[in-house]
């Protein structure tokens, strides 16, 4: 069951583009978002060189959204190793504030965030091998579950949906999100969903099989993007699930063409999804 939460955040020197600590009413952990240009900053905090976890976030040479996960016994002196990578702009730190955190701890932590930024798919992992996962008792894990939960939930909150599952039951039946349906003669046959950030398209929707000559160059380089990476297969089918900008996006590298999302993805019922955003 899904519970109400209370987040503490304390924006450093009024400026949310630079520091920002975050807490969870009872419990002991603590997440700091920190730019890379104010790590010299952190370092005067107290716990900078406590043991914990760490999320390094920035765009790689292809310009998709890409993390690096990592562990550490002295997170600072890690980061520090890290400024001769210029991939990353921002990094997330999460340690515990009584600094108990050991070394297993830590790893087992590092290999649960990787493994969910995995299975998320919304970023490029830059990890060059999987981290191992250390063995711990049923205490520490019961522990550490709580604390990967609480984790996630302050990453999401600033914004970096790296462990957010694009499609996943919601628990609350009435938050469930609506189905989306649409198709065209040339094979395409696709389902979706509304999400915050974009409009998702389901794993094993059917895409056209060509394109019309009108549509828009810039969505013909998105197609064919997605068709070099592996998104979109021979079949012209979509390999996993994925989350596009927009619904009018999604609905144009469906069909083929230049679309309103907002008109052309309905229900099973037929009712738009411009009607369902608006209520009517």
């Amino acid at each position: 069951m899904a519970f109400d939460k209370t987040i503490q955040m304390y924006i450093f020197d009024g400026d949310p583009n630079g520091r920002i600590m975050c807490e969870l009413s009872n419990w002991n952990g603590r997440l700091y978002k920190i730019a890379r240009a104010q790590l010299s900053q952190f370092a005067a905090r107290a716990d900078a060189e406590n043991t914990g976890v760490y999320f390094l976030f920035g765009r790689n040479d292809d310009g998709e959204d890409a993390v690096y996960i990592g562990e550490a016994e002295k997170i600072l002196t890690r980061l520090k190793q890290h400024l001769n990578e210029e991939f990353w702009n921002d990094c997330v730190v999460v340690i515990s504030k009584d600094d108990l955190l050991n070394k297993a701890h830590i790893k087992y932590l590092e290999n649960s965030f990787y493994t969910l930024a995995k299975d998320s798919g919304r970023f490029k992992i830059t990890n060059s091998t999987v981290p191992t996962r250390s063995s711990i008792s049923e205490y520490d894990e019961a522990m550490l579950e709580e604390f990967i939960s609480n984790t996630k939930l302050l990453v999401n909150a600033l914004g970096y949906k790296v462990f957010d599952t694009l499609y996943r039951k919601i628990e609350k039946p009435e938050k469930t999100p609506e189905t989306f349906f649409l198709k065209n003669s040339r094979n395409a046959k696709a389902k979706g969903v509304s999400a915050p950030d974009g409009f998702l398209v389901l794993a094993g929707s059917s895409v056209s099989e060509d394109t019309v000559p009108s549509m828009s160059l810039p969505l013909l380089r998105k197609r064919e993007e997605l068709i070099q990476s592996g998104v979109i297969d021979a079949q012209h089918r979509l390999t996993r699930n994925y989350i596009f900008t927009s619904p009018s996006t999604a609905a144009a590298i469906v069909l083929g063409r230049n679309a309103n999302g907002r008109i052309e993805w309905r229900t099973a019922s037929g009712k738009a999804l411009k009607d369902i955003e608006e209520g009517t």
